[in-house]
């Protein structure tokens, strides 16, 4: 075999980016260089010569000098050349050594990590796989859109007006990549561009779940098995309108259906209150005062507010009053004449139910008013005593029925309750009374029906596919958007309603709250220091933001602090799901709505489970378990992919969230985003262009707040590997590289702060790399002129 062919053998077979073995994450050490320069000018081989070497064989022999001396000789200096060249290998690896002991910051897979098997992080290997790696092709990755062959920088789909255009003149195979990448289906179900979005994310978390077969506690089954009767359309159609009609007759009947027992206007109130969750004259919830807030009181008070009433309206500014348009009105006839054609009404008095109660609507309608009028009137959150309320609105019964509505919880007539519109609960009062006095006993009931009416808009989520079609044409006819929803997303929000103290007890595991809190300790740590040694120009805004940030404390919300197991299956024993009628479920849903309601005048916050992004709560910077699900966090993933995806948002929604309110940038900040912008020109071929585009205060801001958010992610990373050296790999990837690729993968996501980005948020590991030797390869454009070097204007992140 000649030197040449055993090169040949001897290269590497083309491989996919991700299926190679780690490249090194730093560049040749200077002693290998010296060594190799050393070499050089000794003119010492590296390879040993070949019995092909033509030099070798052309050479004359000497006289005297036998073939077989020749032979030896040769072989005698092919072992001295073995031994030299085994020397100098230990060498290199000697100061190879070396030079990877002064690159302590390195991260960088060692012996003792192991690949990540489990199903999590078998899933994230896919979607990684399927994904482009950044440091394939970073003259296309960097500059072309999320999903698009557009020649611009987008966000969701529409075009980023402050980005320059990039001349390409050929769609990138990043874009390419990104394109296949949206078409296709992961785990059967879930499209990538589905699962970019967190709220999405924890949607299909909570679907997964529910819909597992494992076994459960009594609780968590229940609430499973209430989340399949809602699926279970051929059920729900197959019973049809039958359900509310026997609930109907059960309430005494109305005129509809020609029989009803004429009972007691408020005991049918009362009724439709604590066992229906309807309030067909206005509505309840519990809150606080704000103006005991800003006093620091959490007392919790019962709030009385309009009604949602179904009749369209709209507000006449000259008037100062809400009225009825007429154009409305024609939609609103059909909606309630096919309502009625749907429960069996008669044909014959259709008419005249529906006339009756557009008319009472009207009356009602008329006295409502916007918030924004209310709030510049002074009639939001007034204070009254409910025997004061039943002397300025005497028709309905308040103490029976806020009783009915808060019980077991204690309503007393001197206790305080905040309105939020005093006239209308006036008015509202007046009109009942005249319609109960002219109508009620002599005709078919009004009233009644118009509370049946309110009820039927309860109970129109837990009715066949008619009722919810008749709505939807109601509101298109309106000229509203009705979004599509998928019906595992709606029964998953239904399924919220009543057992919102479950859900985050399938949301919750030692392992995950273990790796979410020390995630969010090492960023929040980090965080702090970056804001320490940054220069803001004005010491009195410095200290005070510094004091502010220091008095705060991240913590994991765990909603209602998930209780154990044990607790849950006592607490939902009375519970009864049935498997094949989603209607009588239903109706045990609405009560626990009640019941939860109740619990808000204990709880400090109300609970969220759908809460995908942390808030500021008095000491403490609160991070909700919906932000700590697949794709974005595991706790079985590399730690280098938690903090390379969840931990950059994490990051970036801490400095929105703390400095929101501080529209100054520091000086160092506001050159850093100048100069990645330089970069970014010098990269695309657009710098010294005239048409550059001159960067806004806020696009410098949110540069500066997103590569400080990388950095931030990146250094908090560091800092776990530097208390605990293990981490699990993925694709063989070093772990620098997976964190920057994970990071890459989602920068698409929808975020609240996209359209402020003049460019891709994965362009930031350009500059990372530019000033860090931790990056598995040097981020370049050899097609393109790069003359801006970040390494002049950034700090070094290593």
């Amino acid at each position: 075999m000649t030197e040449n062919q055993l090169e040949h053998e001897l290269l590497p077979l083309p491989q996919s980016s991700f299926a190679q073995p780690p490249a090194p994450d730093h560049p040749q050490g200077p002693h290998q260089n010296q060594l190799l320069q050393g070499l050089a000018q000794h003119d010492i081989p590296l390879h040993p010569p070949s019995d092909s070497d033509s030099t070798t064989q052309n050479r004359p022999r000497l006289p005297g000098q036998s073939p077989r001396w020749t032979n030896h000789r040769r072989l005698i200096l092919l072992v001295l050349l073995g031994s030299s060249l085994w020397a100098i290998v230990l060498v290199l690896v000697y100061y190879s050594q070396q030079d990877v002991k002064t690159q302590s910051k390195e991260i960088t897979p060692t012996e003792k990590v192991t690949q990540c098997l489990s199903k999590a992080c078998q899933r994230a290997s896919v979607r990684l796989y399927t994904s482009v790696d950044p440091f394939s092709h970073p003259c296309d990755y960097f500059l072309i859109t999320c999903g698009s062959d557009r020649p611009w920088p987008t966000t969701r789909g529409k075009k980023r007006s402050e980005g320059p255009p990039l001349n390409l003149q050929r769609q990138p195979k990043g874009a390419e990549m990104r394109t296949k990448k949206k078409e296709k289906n992961l785990d059967g179900n879930m499209k990538v561009e589905e699962i970019l979005d967190r709220k999405n994310a924890l949607m299909r978390y909570l679907q997964e779940a529910l819909e597992s077969k494992s076994r459960s506690g009594s609780a968590v089954q229940k609430v499973k098995d209430f989340y399949r009767s809602c699926l279970d359309t051929k059920s729900i159609e197959t019973a049809g309108v039958e359900p509310f009609l026997t609930l109907v007759q059960q309430l005494g009947g109305w005129g509809i259906s020609g029989q009803w027992n004429h009972s007691d206007f408020n005991s049918t109130l009362k009724v439709l209150i604590r066992q229906y969750a309807s309030f067909p004259f206005f509505n309840l919830y519990v809150g606080r005062d704000p103006n005991e807030i800003l006093r620091g009181t959490d007392r919790k008070y019962i709030q009385i507010d309009e009604p949602d009433l179904l009749i369209p309206i709209a507000w006449n500014n000259t008037a100062q009053k809400s009225i009825a348009k007429t154009q409305t009105l024609f939609p609103f006839l059909a909606l309630c004449q096919k309502y009625l054609a749907l429960l069996g009404a008669p044909s014959g008095s259709n008419i005249v139910h529906v006339g009756m109660f557009i008319s009472l609507s009207s009356e009602l309608a008329v006295a409502t008013s916007p918030l924004s009028y209310r709030l510049l009137n002074g009639l939001l959150y007034q204070r009254i005593t409910i025997k004061e309320l039943a002397n300025e609105a005497p028709v309905i019964d308040w103490l029976g029925c806020l009783q009915a509505a808060f019980h077991p919880h204690p309503v007393r007539p001197e206790d305080h309750v905040l309105l939020h519109n005093l006239p209308y609960i006036v008015q509202m009062s007046n009109v009942i009374q005249k319609w109960l006095t002219e109508h009620e006993l002599r005709s078919s009931g009004p009233v009644r029906t118009f509370m049946f009416l309110k009820l039927l808009q309860t109970f129109t989520p837990a009715l066949d596919s008619r009722f919810r079609e008749t709505e939807r044409r109601f509101y298109l006819a309106l000229g509203h958007t009705v979004p599509e929803v998928p019906r595992w997303k709606h029964c998953i929000t239904e399924t919220e309603k009543g057992f919102d103290t479950v859900l985050p007890h399938i949301l919750t595991d030692m392992a995950t709250q273990r790796k979410a809190e020390e995630m969010l300790e090492n960023i929040f740590s980090i965080f702090k220091t970056k804001l320490n040694h940054l220069d803001w120009g004005d010491n009195n805004s410095q200290q005070s933001l510094m004091k502010k940030v220091h008095s705060l404390t991240p913590r994991l919300w765990t909603q209602t602090e998930s209780k154990r197991e044990s607790e849950l299956d006592l607490l939902f024993s009375e519970v009864n799901i049935s498997t094949r009628s989603y209607f009588s479920n239903y109706i045990q849903l609405l009560d626990l709505q009640r019941q939860r309601r109740n619990r808000l005048f204990n709880q400090t916050q109300e609970d969220d489970i759908f809460s995908v992004r942390p808030f500021h709560s008095g000491n403490e910077v609160i991070f909700p378990m919906g932000m700590f699900v697949p794709p974005f966090f595991h706790a079985t993933y590399p730690r280098a992919m938690n903090y390379g995806i969840l931990g950059i948002f994490i990051a970036k929604d801490i400095f929105h969230l703390l400095l929101q309110d501080d529209p100054s940038l520091s000086e160092a900040g506001t050159a850093m985003a100048e100069c990645v912008w330089a970069h970014y020109l010098s990269t695309t071929g657009r710098a010294g262009g005239g048409n550059a585009t001159v960067l806004s205060a806020v696009q410098r801001r949110e540069i500066w707040l997103q590569y400080s958010a990388l950095q931030v992610a990146f250094q908090a990373y560091q800092q776990s590997l530097q208390r605990q050296p293990e981490d699990s790999a993925l694709l063989h990837l070093s772990l620098t590289h997976l964190f920057l690729t994970s990071f890459a993968q989602v920068d698409c996501d929808t975020e609240l702060y996209g359209d402020s980005m003049p460019l891709e948020p994965s362009f930031m590991i350009t500059v990372l790399c530019s000033t860090s030797t931790l990056c598995p390869a040097a981020l370049e454009c050899p097609s393109k002129t790069q003359l801006h070097s970040l390494k002049a204007c950034l700090p070094h992140s290593s």
